[in-house]
C-alpha cells in the first residue's frame, strides 16, 4: 500500500471536480439559470438530479480507465479513449478552457467593481496573480488549496441558502407545483452533461492516489453528489424568485441583495472570488500537466517558470474574450455551441470504449 489516505482516494476527486465546475458560472448562479432553471423550477430540479447520477457513473469509468492506463493528463487519457482522434478533443478542450476563463474574467471584474468599489481590471489582475501563484507551486499545493476552499464554500453557501429559504421558502411548494414539466428539462440534462464531463480530464492528476478499482468506483460515486449538492441547494433557493431571476446577470448577487447578513455578505463575495481562482487553477493546471507529460516523454523536465507563464498568457487571451462578449453571452452561446461536440468525444466513448476496456482488464493495484 502506498499510504494514500481515504480522503485522497475517495473524497478528494469529488472536491476537485466541484472546484472545476463551480467557478465558471455555477458560483454566480448564472450557469444554473441557463441550463436548469430556464426549463422550469421542477424540471430544473429533476434535470440536475439526473445529471448528478450521470456524473458519478462517468467519473467512476473515467477514474478507472485513467488508473489502469496510468493516464494522468488529458492528452494521454484521450489517446487511450479516442485513439488518433484525441487531437479533436484537444482543440475543443482548449476552446472550452478559454471560454470558461473568459467567464471567470468577466465575473471577477464585475464582482470587485460592484462590491469593492475598484475598477474591474483590479479583479482581473488579482485573479491572474492568484492563479499564477497556485499553478507555480504545483499539484500538491493545488490539491490542498482546492479541497480546503471547497469546505469553506460549503459552509458559506449553506448559510446563504438557509437564510434565503428561511425568508422566501414559503413560496417554493407552490412554484414547484405550478411547473408541469413541459419545459425542455431533458434537453437541459443533455446539454449540461455534455460540456461539464470535460471536468474528468481536468482532475486526472488526483487518480495517482487511487490503489484499486474499488477506489476508482467509490471516488466516482462520491464525485457526483460532492460536486452538485451546492448546485441543487442553490437551484432551490433561486426557484423561490422564479421567474424574475431568469434575467439577472449574477443571480447570487441578486439573492444577497435580498438579505441583510452583515459581514457574511463580504465573506460570501470573497468565497465566490475564491471559486473563480479554484476553477481557473484547475483548468490551467490540466494544460500544464499535458505539457509536462510531453517533456517527460523526451526525458526532460518542464521549467518551473513555464507553468505561471502559460497561466498568464492563457488568462490574457480569455480576458480579451470576456471584454468582447460579456458573461451572459459567453455562457448562453459559448457553452451551448460546445456541448454537443463534447457529448460525442467524451460521453459516448466513455460509456462504450471506456466500459469495454475496463471489463477486459483485470484489477491491478
Amino acid at each position: 500500500m502506498s499510504g494514500n489516505t481515504i480522503f485522497q482516494r475517495w473524497l478528494l476527486p469529488g472536491f476537485l471536480f466541484q472546484s472545476v465546475i463551480i467557478g465558471g458560472g455555477y458560483a454566480t448562479g448564472r450557469e444554473l439559470v441557463e441550463f436548469f432553471l430556464s426549463a422550469g423550477p421542477l424540471g430544473g430540479l429533476v434535470s440536475i438530479l439526473i445529471v448528478t447520477v450521470v456524473f458519478s457513473v462517468c467519473m467512476a469509468i473515467g477514474f478507472e480507465l485513467s488508473r489502469l492506463t496510468q493516464a494522468y493528463d488529458y492528452r494521454t487519457f484521450c489517446k487511450q479513449l479516442l485513439g488518433r482522434a484525441w487531437v479533436i478533443y484537444e482543440i475543443l478542450f482548449v476552446a472550452l478552457v478559454l471560454l470558461i476563463l473568459a467567464v471567470l474574467g468577466a465575473a471577477s471584474g464585475e464582482l470587485v467593481s460592484t462590491h469593492f468599489g475598484v475598477p474591474p481590471v483590479v479583479g482581473t489582475i488579482t485573479l491572474m496573480a492568484l492563479i499564477g501563484l497556485l499553478v507555480f507551486w504545483g499539484t500538491s499545493v493545488i490539491e490542498k488549496a482546492l479541497a480546503g476552499w471547497s469546505f469553506l464554500l460549503y459552509a458559506v453557501y449553506a448559510v446563504l441558502i438557509f437564510a434565503y429559504l428561511s425568508k422566501f421558502g414559503h413560496k417554493l411548494p407552490a412554484i414547484l407545483a405550478a411547473d408541469d414539466l413541459s419545459g425542455p428539462w431533458v434537453l437541459s440534462t443533455i446539454r449540461y452533461t455534455g460540456y461539464s464531463l470535460t471536468a474528468i480530464t481536468m482532475i486526472l492528476f488526483c487518480v495517482r492516489h487511487m490503489e484499486s478499482r474499488r477506489d476508482a468506483f467509490i471516488a466516482g460515486a462520491f464525485a457526483g453528489p460532492i460536486g452538485m449538492l451546492p448546485a441543487i441547494l442553490f437551484l432551490l433557493g433561486m426557484s423561490t424568485s422564479y421567474p424574475e431571476i431568469l434575467e439577472v446577470p449574477v443571480p447570487a448577487d441578486y439573492m444577497m441583495q435580498q438579505l441583510s447578513l452583515g459581514w457574511m455578505t463580504l465573506l460570501f463575495y470573497i468565497v465566490v472570488f475564491g471559486t473563480f481562482v479554484e476553477t481557473g487553477t484547475a483548468l490551467i493546471h490540466s494544460i500544464n500537466e499535458r505539457i509536462d507529460h510531453v517533456f517527460l516523454e523526451k526525458s526532460l523536465q518542464m521549467p518551473r517558470w513555464l507553468r505561471p507563464a502559460i497561466a498568464l498568457v492563457t488568462l490574457f487571451i480569455a480576458v480579451v474574450l470576456a471584454d468582447r462578449f460579456g458573461i451572459i453571452n459567453l455562457i448562453a452561446k459559448g457553452y451551448g455551441s460546445l456541448t454537443w461536440a463534447f457529448l460525442l468525444v467524451i460521453f459516448v466513448p466513455l460509456v462504450t470504449v471506456g466500459v469495454w476496456r475496463i471489463s477486459q482488464a483485470r484489477d491491478i493495484a
